[in-house]
């Protein structure tokens, strides 16, 4: 048994739903049981899902008080007044200033760009850098990608006398800023069709009504920042970043081609895991490292020398951020282990001095998958007294929310219900951390495992290179519309072994009948030593279809395993302990039936960890169910195994099967043996065992330990007296069998008991527990109940 790390979310689907789509769309049956799966099952918002090319962009004058911002904009063009697009630092943000600044450099407008700086200024509108705008002479501000939390900035502005137009995605709060207009998908008074849009989605739209047109050439840019901002991939966010991909393939940016010339991406097969994986990622790190100024002079030069230099320093500040993340999340982990029991910390806030605010959004995440709890990430500072850092959540746990509830020690935050950054006073941090803990009680236990949710089952008789290419019909690929997590069950373990440099990640074959499937495992690679050969798998992954040397082969990208059925591992005949040993989960019970190897193993176990049954009623009191068992040697007779095996399932038995000194290739003698040597002394009378035990051995091609053992059998059936090595046959005996003889019986049973158990196959192995047990029925019962 080998139990999954995530709990499986499988959902039965409508099949009237699946062939209705499949019918009326005619397509292929997977694709439809994806759809009904994610809750396409209308036929008209199904085609428009799947052929959202054909869509056309929603007006953008829909958004309550675009009309306003609009006719503004352009009253400031026309009066050459100065405007300042106020950006934010994340990929969104720097992607979302530059499709507005190349909008209104396009209509000709005296424009300029302001990035708060991450560390000194914050998230979001600044008093500092409003004031510093008005005395620029700066009359109009657009926010992008922030502004709806600033409702004291925007006083600020208005007593200046500096107009204000808020275009932001973020959660509205309980009062909202006196702007001149605020365009946001989610204005509680508006009723724009679309409420998912990214930053960049929502200055694309404004930078649609300021053109007349739907900005094509700008597409590339809001993909990149739509991907990276990790929003729904659904309505007009999936026309964006569909249509928008492909103009990012065909771009002639210089800064973009430049970027992924020094990551190693070809421009032509950008999809949305590459800008996910390689674009967004380095255009995060500018602003979280520093100013993210260079991100936009980035993606708006149009100098060659330019965009080289900034894209190789833009890369460099991407490996410093992978390793000051690293650095921090081992601190904040050691923190963890050390300090915080997680049962009393359904929340996790962690905070210390002199950590990259940054960075610490990532370090957030890290934290979450390996504890899979609301995390909260912060950086003291002694010198401001604040503490300033970023939250990640888990699925029913509202972060937005929960925060929400302490708006009295927040002054700053801000986000979405599963991510949001804040500041707060150092004095507050452990009121906070308090404040959620008691928040999160309604959490249940079943909530702190992580959820995967399965798309759809397959066999691996379907799948190939053709049932895999109709799957990317549902791409773009992203959040609300993940890739499709395929369950196959019951698969054979054709091979499977760890790989990389650390041996962190794990490939296997799995195989049903004449069918096969590559898979790999990213980070997995200590299931190797918990799946037995033998073992029957489940798997959820990702399909995709493996490209290399010009043959094209589907494989499945593996998320989680899991094994219902009992398992054997044999680690019989490894001569050194330590190798397999190691192997053994840390919850195991490990049994020894003779005492002696307690003494063997000393060297490797603890004598208190080993668990001695010398006999049949020893056996049958100790319980195996539900456990993970060693078998460290052979029982002196079979009865002994058989009272322990019938005693419970166990989960897994690690077969090891010690013998100080094995009976089977000390063969049996033969009865003729036996009558040759009987013979022998009885011709004799009397012969001197200890003096000339050796050359009758050697004369007959025999071992000692034969001659000896021969002696004892005579000696028990009282065949033979032996004092002092002399062996004197007695002259009145009575027939009796070989078989009478405590030594021939035990010497029989031994043999019996190693050829069955230390020298057989694997296979056999298997076979012979399943024989002694009713383990393998009650599986083919619990199946047939199943089907």
């Amino acid at each position: 048994m080998l139990p999954s790390k995530t709990r499986w979310e499988i959902n039965s689907i409508d099949k009237e739903q699946v062939q209705a789509l499949t019918k009326a769309l005619e397509i292929p049956d997977v694709v439809a049981r994806l759809l009904v799966q994610r809750g396409l099952t209308d036929i008209e918002e199904a085609r428009s899902f799947l052929y959202i090319e054909k869509q056309s962009f929603y007006d953008p004058f829909l958004f309550l008080g675009m009309d306003i911002a609009v006719a503004r904009i352009k009253r400031a063009i026309e009066n050459e007044e100065m405007i300042m697009v106020y950006g934010d630092y994340d990929a969104d943000g720097v992607t979302s200033t530059s499709v507005l600044m190349t909008a209104l450099q396009q209509m000709e407008a005296n424009v300029e760009f302001y990035i708060p700086n991450r560390f000194t200024e914050g998230y979001g509108p600044n008093e500092e850098a409003f004031r510093f705008a008005a005395e620029q002479g700066i009359s109009l501000i657009i926010t992008v990608d922030n502004g709806i939390s600033g409702v004291h900035e925007a006083n600020v502005l208005k007593e200046l006398g500096v107009d204000l137009i808020i275009t932001d995605h973020h959660e509205p709060g309980p009062i909202l800023p006196e702007a001149l207009a605020i365009i946001h998908p989610n204005h509680p008074d508006g009723k724009y069709p679309f409420r998912e849009l990214a930053g960049v989605g929502v200055a694309f739209k404004l930078a649609h009504a300021l053109l007349g047109k739907a900005p094509v050439h700008l597409l590339d840019l809001v993909a990149i920042g739509t991907i990276a901002d990790l929003v729904a991939l659904r309505d007009e966010n999936r026309l964006m970043v569909k249509q928008g991909l492909q103009v990012l393939r065909q771009t002639s940016r210089k800064g973009i081609l430049a970027l992924c010339r020094v990551a190693g991406a070809a421009i032509s097969d950008l999809d949305e895991e590459s800008v996910g994986f390689v674009i967004g990622p380095r255009l995060n790190a500018v602003g979280r490292l520093s100013d993210a100024d260079p991100a936009v002079d980035l993606i708006m030069t149009e100098n060659s020398g330019e965009a080289e230099s900034l894209a190789v320093e833009i890369d460099t500040m991407n490996k410093e951020r992978k390793s000051i993340v690293s650095e921090i999340t081992e601190q904040a982990i050691k923190q963890v282990e050390e300090n915080y029991s997680l049962e009393e910390n359904r929340v996790l806030v962690i905070a210390k001095e002199g950590w990259n605010p940054g960075v610490v959004g990532i370090v957030a995440s890290r934290l979450v998958d390996r504890y899979y709890r609301p995390v909260i990430i912060l950086c003291l500072d002694p010198i401001t007294g604040k503490a300033k850092g970023s939250a990640r959540s888990i699925a029913g746990f509202n972060m937005f929310e929960e925060l929400s509830q302490n708006r009295d020690i927040l002054p700053q935050f801000g986000g979405h219900p599963m991510a949001a950054g804040m500041t707060l006073s150092l004095e507050h941090v452990d009121t906070l951390r308090i404040r959620l803990n008691e928040q999160a009680k309604f959490l249940a236990p079943e909530d702190f495992i992580p959820i995967t949710p399965v798309d759809t089952m397959a066999h691996l008789d379907e799948i190939d290179i053709h049932s895999i290419s109709k799957l990317q019909m549902l791409a773009p690929f992203g959040m609300k519309n993940p890739k499709p997590k395929v369950l196959i069950e019951q698969s054979s373990v054709a091979s499977i072994r760890k790989i990389g440099a650390n041996q962190n990640h794990l490939k296997i074959t799995l195989e049903k009948g004449k069918s096969a499937l590559d898979g790999i495992a990213f980070g997995l690679g200590e299931l190797a030593d918990h799946v037995s050969p033998l073992a029957k798998i489940d798997v959820i992954g990702e399909l995709s279809i493996n490209e290399w040397n010009n043959t094209r082969k589907p494989q499945i990208f593996v998320k989680d395993v899991k094994i219902n059925d009992w398992q054997l591992f044999d680690v019989r005949g490894i001569s050194q302990p330590e190798r397999w040993l190691a192997t053994l989960p840390p919850q195991r019970d490990v049994i020894a039936f003779d005492p002696k190897t307690v003494h063997a193993f000393s060297k490797y176990l603890a004598a208190e960890s080993i668990m001695v049954i010398e006999n049949e009623e020893q056996a049958s009191e100790y319980s195996i169910d539900q456990k993970q068992i060693v078998l460290l040697d052979l029982p002196s007779n079979e009865e002994i195994l058989l009272n322990l095996i019938k005693n419970g399932k166990p989960v897994r038995v690690y077969a090891h099967f010690y013998q100080d000194d094995p009976q089977f290739f000390n063969a049996m003698p033969s009865r003729d043996h036996f009558a040759w040597y009987y013979g022998f002394l009885k011709k004799r009378q009397e012969f001197d065992l200890s003096k000339n035990g050796d050359a009758l051995a050697n004369h007959k091609g025999w071992s000692r330990d034969t001659i000896n053992f021969m002696s004892k059998v005579f000696f028990e059936l009282d065949f033979v007296t032996i004092k002092d090595g002399m062996i004197t046959v007695n002259k009145s005996v009575e027939k009796r069998d070989l078989s009478h003889s405590p030594a021939y019986q035990t010497k029989e049973r031994m043999v019996n008991l190693e050829q069955e158990l230390l020298y057989s196959s694997f296979q056999q192995l298997k076979v012979w527990f399943e024989e002694h047990t009713e383990w393998a029925k009650r599986l083919e019962e619990e199946e047939k109940v199943w089907i």
